[in-house]
């Protein structure tokens, strides 16, 4: 990313070390990836993002992340769909590659739901899927993830029978690892 920016800025390492006061060899292993930016101080991390007209969150933003509850998830995934076009969601979401770093994070309902998401949308636009995956698709989670309100919904009255029913409605391609999601547009 760091390079990626020093681009953007027309600026050379060089460059970049003599604005910011870092020296160049710090910042030659931090952009050739040998210095893990997150591991910096927070005063090379602040210079940086002063000398590159940056947040500082922006130049973290691929070394930190957190873990959130999975429903959140899903929704953040599905206003992304939302708010960007399905072929927009699929072109970035192949190049940041989230499906093998949910993965190799070994946060597999997430690879899963990230995959799925690109499969269905692939499918309703008539786009081939990505073979990169396939190796991830043998696989499917354990058990049965429903959303929370089925769950509660089947707690509640059992005899509505609402795990089946949202089991028989699920789309296809989240059904295939195990994750019973029936509606990605309608939300708020």
């Amino acid at each position: 990313m760091l390079e990626r920016l020093l681009n953007e800025r027309q600026m050379s390492v060089y460059q970049c070390a003599k604005l910011s006061g870092i020296p160049y060899t710090t910042l030659l292993e931090i952009v050739r990836g040998k210095t893990a930016i997150g591991k910096c101080s927070a005063e090379t991390v602040y210079r940086l993002a002063s000398v590159l007209n940056v947040a500082m969150e922006d130049l973290l933003r691929d070394t930190v992340e957190v873990r959130v509850d999975f429903e959140i998830f899903k929704s953040n995934v599905c206003h992304l769909v939302k708010d960007m076009s399905d072929i927009d969601y699929i072109i970035e979401t192949l190049k940041a590659d989230d499906v093998n770093r949910y993965w190799n994070k070994k946060w597999y309902p997430e690879a899963f739901y990230t995959l799925a998401m690109l499969d269905y949308l692939s499918r309703i636009n008539d786009i081939p899927l990505c073979e990169k995956y396939n190796q991830i698709r043998m696989h499917s989670l354990s058990r049965p993830v429903y959303p929370k309100d089925v769950l509660l919904a089947d707690k509640l009255d059992s005899k509505r029978h609402a795990k089946e029913n949202s089991h028989r409605d699920a789309i296809p391609e989240f059904v295939r690892f195990n994750i019973i999601e029936s509606e990605i547009r309608d939300v708020y």
